[in-house]
């Protein structure tokens, strides 16, 4: 471990503060606290809405900025606005759609904080969660279900925080060459995954990354003097470019490789350890 003085900790929520069944382990609650009393900023960094956040998590009073949307936007809860934004274009998100249309799955978005699903798609989604109970369950809380995404989109008129596509387990491959397809037939846009069974659609000027470097840029922090924990593709960026980037043992390869240190899974409390870690070195 590092002997810097981080003064800044951003941290991925699902697989990596979170446990599988989407609570918060006492200790990594605990090593929140911790790290707040030495005067170290936290910001929770997930592809989730402010609304989508666990309540638990945002009981806590010290935690003031959020990077949401997979870094679509940088909240800023004690003064209520937002610091970055980066939507992606109603019309390239339409433009998305219509080849989503082509493919069996079914697919949803975050708009100004609130979430969107044809409601035909919601009532069949079941079976594209059968290895992710919990994230059906939000799915359920956190969309607003509507005749038709696309009409109601082009109603409202707005552009888009973030879409999501969902793939039946059996269609793993095609979740895989769709990952690859979509940035190649839509530039400006970049696909990850945060779970088993998503994509996750953003502007290509979104990224974790981006958004952790305009919060330091905005806090006066050296991003150097950051630290980042993460599990999926969608925290890629944002390992590369905290001044450690750290990986769980239940990220994938790619993850583990872009990180700078791999600690114990989210089963495991590893985020709690490794804070405890550099909280020791910083003493």
């Amino acid at each position: 471990m590092s002997k810097h003085a981080y003064s800044l900790i951003a941290f991925d929520l699902d697989g990596t503060l979170l446990r599988d069944d989407k609570s918060i382990p006492q200790e990594n609650l605990a090593a929140l606290e911790k790290a707040a009393a030495r005067g170290i900023t936290l910001a929770p960094a997930t592809g989730r809405i402010f609304r989508g956040l666990p309540p638990q998590l945002k009981e806590l009073p010290f935690l003031r900025y959020f990077i949401l949307s997979n870094g679509a936007a940088v909240y800023d809860r004690q003064e209520q606005r937002t610091l970055v934004r980066a939507d992606i274009p109603l019309e390239l998100a339409l433009r998305c759609y219509e080849y989503l249309d082509t493919l069996p799955v079914i697919y949803d978005c975050y708009q100004n904080e609130c979430g969107w699903m044809t409601r035909a798609m919601l009532e069949a989604a079941p079976p594209y969660f059968a290895k992710e109970p919990e994230v059906l369950k939000m799915l359920y809380g956190l969309r607003r279900p509507v005749d038709d995404l696309k009409e109601t989109l082009r109603q409202r008129g707005e552009d888009l925080q973030k879409l999501q596509m969902f793939f039946r387990p059996e269609d793993e491959e095609l979740r895989q060459a769709t990952l690859r397809e979509l940035p190649r037939r839509f530039p400006g846009l970049q696909a990850t995954t945060s779970v088993k069974n998503n994509i996750e659609v953003n502007s290509a000027g979104a990224g974790k990354g981006k958004a952790l470097l305009a919060l330091c840029a905005a806090l006066g922090i050296d991003a150097a003097a950051s630290a980042a924990f993460g599990d999926g593709s969608n925290d890629i960026e944002m390992l590369r470019a905290a001044g450690l980037g750290v990986a769980m043992a239940n990220a994938d390869a790619a993850v583990k490789a872009a990180a700078d240190a791999v600690t114990e899974s989210n089963e495991d409390c590893g985020f709690a350890r490794t804070v405890d870690r550099i909280l020791e070195d910083r003493a």
